[in-house]
């Protein structure tokens, strides 16, 4: 935007509070922000005295500004946060996590179950223990629990329909409440135990623990005092193992560090008094951003998703203070409609806390730099050895998975410059091909991978294929007969055939045109970098065709047929005797079922038997 052009936009911007969109020459965003005064925001970037490295770049490609008022601070802090993740502006720092967060879910039952859940429902009664940082770490907790509390983990239907124990109760793991193999009483003994546990009063359950085993001594239930004194002991190993405090029940720790252009934060989710887990967050720092842009785009992008289980805590506690510290503060006790607080000064059990995430966030910035230079280096080296004059930017492996022919699915692997880009990947169903025709199939995903033009940022500078020379010609075909999809740049084309013995380091690497072999040692780490990308296309491959197979196996002949739907499908198998019955079954047999037409029976047969 010209200063004349920007000074005339600025005449007519308002006061109020709200969210501005910045963009440049295509019309594309490239930045958001959200403003208290709008006016007076704005005005500071086109300030002459404004020599900020990162906003001279940003103000040197605005073309446009589009502004949206809002009621309150508030409303603009969501929606900034909106458009942030609907738009991924190149100037603003980017939180690359959509995960959802699991609880572990206590029902309201007669006799309740202990499960994993994805997200909290309103509709579903029970209480939330959480959330996690991770599926792994409530399975493991899941895992402990039935050794500590043998309550059941199994589905209502699953319980529903029992008429004897389980291997679970055979195993000392559950009470087996389905055929009432123990009294009532003692089930919800476990489950209020099993309550005061999760919530952090482990050292109060051991007390009542060692009084109940007290009590079963003196009246001669030495069984009972035995399964006392074996929870006991259990429960005394796993408080060795955790660090508990008594009087912290809801806690979020954010440990920061910033360096050489990449942010490096590490969160502590603590909950009714033990640490439940933690998590490495590496968001996407654009050039010369500050701190505090870091960590204020951090704590908005990460907690106003409103899904996924992230619930903005009571307390927060920061490793380091950013400037907007008492706004955010203020905006979240609204957002949430219970006060919240950002701390930044602890003492005692806090400070260690805090002092955990900070160490725990430097060792993975460490860590982090170290893995970025090694795939530099093993980019550097590839260049060198494919003798490019231009750096790689964009890499693409392909490969074909299927089983005999069955459920063919292909995949498209990217990495870049800090390795695998999983964002850019991508599957593709192979359908109207000869079962197993691996060379038709990389025929027809490039085809459809290629099919329009493609902008620049998006055309690879390598591909590899998962093959030999008969899927590398078939690469090469399709991609000639679609060069004028390529703007302004050819791809390179290499197969990489495993040979007989299909071990690591002995693959053949051949290149497009000539077909001439690629040399390589075996512990070159340009090799490695190959061995990688095409390990990973291989992984994600087999993974889609296997989700393929499943599916399929899971799906009833009866649901792919017009006309027949749950209500007959349930008719037909219940009629027949199931779906054995239902095959053997003529025409006229079918066509007497209530509900079947002649022509809806004669479709039925046909599909059974085709």
């Amino acid at each position: 935007m010209s200063s004349f052009l920007a000074q005339a936009f600025l005449k007519t911007v308002t006061s109020e509070p709200g969210v501005y969109r910045m963009l440049n020459d295509q019309q594309k965003v490239i930045y958001v922000g959200k403003a208290k005064n709008l006016k007076k925001r704005l005005n500071s970037y086109f300030n002459l005295t404004q020599k900020h490295p990162k906003t001279l770049a940003l103000v040197s490609h605005i073309a446009n500004i589009e502004v949206t008022v809002t009621h309150t601070e508030t409303e603009a802090l969501i929606l900034e946060h909106n458009f942030i993740k609907q738009y991924k502006p190149k100037y603003n720092v980017l939180l690359r996590d959509d995960k959802s967060y699991p609880y572990l879910f206590l029902s309201e039952h007669k006799h309740p179950q202990l499960t994993l859940v994805r997200a909290q429902n309103r509709k579903r009664k029970g209480t939330y223990f959480g959330p996690y940082p991770s599926g792994g770490a409530v399975r493991e907790s899941l895992h402990l629990m039935q050794k500590l509390f043998p309550i059941r983990q199994c589905e209502d239907s699953y319980y529903s329909n029992r008429s004897r124990p389980c291997l679970q109760h055979q195993l000392k793991r559950c009470l087996a409440p389905c055929v009432n193999a123990m009294p009532e009483k003692e089930y919800q003994h476990q489950v209020e135990l099993a309550t005061e546990f999760l919530r952090g009063k482990s050292q109060h359950v051991i007390n009542l623990l060692v009084n109940e085993m007290e009590q079963a001594s003196l009246q001669l239930e030495f069984e009972k005092a035995a399964i006392r004194r074996d929870q006991i002991q259990l429960l005394k190993k796993v408080q060795e193992q955790q660090w508990v405090s008594g009087d912290i029940e809801q806690l979020d720790v954010i440990g920061i560090v910033y360096a050489q252009g990449i942010a490096s934060i590490h969160l502590l989710f603590v909950r009714q008094g033990r640490i439940l887990g933690s998590r490495n967050y590496f968001p996407k720092v654009p050039k010369n951003a500050s701190k505090d842009e870091v960590i204020s785009s951090f704590l908005s992008q990460f907690y106003l998703s409103g899904q996924n289980g992230r619930a903005v805590p009571k307390e927060i506690l920061l490793s380091d203070d950013f400037s907007e510290r008492l706004v955010f503060t203020e905006l979240f006790s609204e957002y949430c409609g219970y006060k919240t607080v950002l701390k930044i000064e602890m003492r005692g059990e806090r400070s260690k806390f805090i002092k955990l995430a900070q160490t725990n966030a430097k060792i993975a910035l460490q860590t982090h730099l170290s893995q970025q230079k090694n795939v530099l280096q093993r980019y550097q080296l590839l260049e060198e050895k494919l003798e490019l004059t231009e750096p790689i930017n964009r890499m693409e492996c392909y490969d074909i998975s299927h089983m005999m022919g069955e459920k063919t699915v292909a995949s498209c692997v990217v990495f870049n410059r800090d390795g695998a880009n999983k964002s850019a990947y991508r599957r593709f169903n192979i359908s109207g091909i000869t079962p197993g025709d691996d060379y038709a199939a990389m025929g027809q995903v490039l085809a459809r991978r290629f099919k329009d033009p493609q902008a620049p940022e998006n055309i690879p500078d390598v591909i590899f294929i998962d093959g030999g020379i008969g899927q590398l010609s078939q690469a090469e075909n399709i991609v000639s007969s679609l060069e004028r999809n390529f703007i302004g740049k050819y791809p390179l084309l290499i197969g990489i055939a495993k040979g007989v013995t299909r071990k690591a380091g002995l693959e053949t690497l051949i290149l497009a045109g000539s077909h001439e072999i690629l040399e390589m040692s075996a512990d070159s780490p340009a090799l490695h970098l190959i061995q990688q990308i095409r390990d990973e296309s291989h992984r994600f491959a087999i993974m889609g065709h296997r989700q393929q197979r499943d599916k399929k196996r899971r799906t009833s002949t009866l649901e792919g047929i017009a006309g027949v739907g749950a209500k007959r499908r349930q008719l037909l198998l219940n009629h027949f005797g199931g779906l054995q019955g239902l095959k053997s079954a003529t025409v006229d047999e079918l066509a007497k079922t209530p509900g079947i037409s002649v022509s809806l029976a004669e479709n039925i047969y046909e599909a059974l038997h085709s």
